[in-house]
């Protein structure tokens, strides 16, 4: 039998022996937000949604859930809430738009206003979430900024049911996942390179 502090120790040997889930949950995160925005600017024209699906089940879903358990393990408050927030999102994502909406028999405003509430759910979600990520990094709290004003277009393009907002929306949709991208990239070169090539600008004490 071990005592508290050589249980403690135990778990500790072990976190550190934990890969950092942050570079896959961002590149999930931002590989599945990268093709939706593409949609969303219109630059892609047809029934194409649903190519974004698998992507948002497996990828953007299920990766980032990982992610965020693998976070909490390692006892990051932050990560563990942000990638098992967007992981659920976008595998309610995939439901909504697979399962949901093609069954729902509501006017199609009525419909565009759910959906409107949906996203608002989420903008007050990351906006909340980007007060948070001022003491992480300038890398992180870049994406939040960018996510937050991606939401937010998308929210008004469905609520007011003004496709220019939607366009908005996949145009930022796009530059968050760049630069959600790079924080991936960023965290797993300077990893394998053991420095920092790729700055993610630390919050300082």
């Amino acid at each position: 039998m071990t005592t508290p502090q050589q249980d403690q120790t135990i778990l500790s040997s072990a976190t550190l022996n934990v890969a950092d889930p942050a570079p896959l949950g961002l590149a999930g995160f931002a590989g599945t937000t990268f093709m939706l925005s593409v949609i969303n600017t219109g630059m892609l024209t047809g029934e194409v949604t649903g190519a974004v699906l698998g992507l948002a089940l497996f990828y953007g879903g299920l990766a980032q859930l990982l992610a965020g358990m693998w976070e909490f393990f390692r006892g990051n408050t932050f990560g563990a809430l942000a990638f098992s927030s967007y992981g659920a999102f976008w595998m309610s994502y995939w439901l909504l738009v697979d399962h949901i909406l093609p069954g729902l028999e509501a006017p199609s405003a009525d419909v565009g206003h759910a959906v409107g509430l949906y996203l608002l759910v989420w903008t007050i979600f990351t906006a909340y979430m980007t007060i948070a990520a001022i003491r992480v990094s300038g890398a992180v709290l870049a994406v939040f900024i960018a996510l937050t004003l991606t939401f937010l277009a998308l929210c008004i393009g469905e609520l007011a049911t003004a496709t220019a907002f939607t366009k908005i929306g996949g145009w930022l949709g796009i530059i968050t996942a760049l630069l959600a991208w790079y924080t991936s990239l960023a965290g797993v070169a300077n990893f394998t390179f053991g420095k920092t090539v790729f700055p993610v600008f630390p919050a300082r004490s």
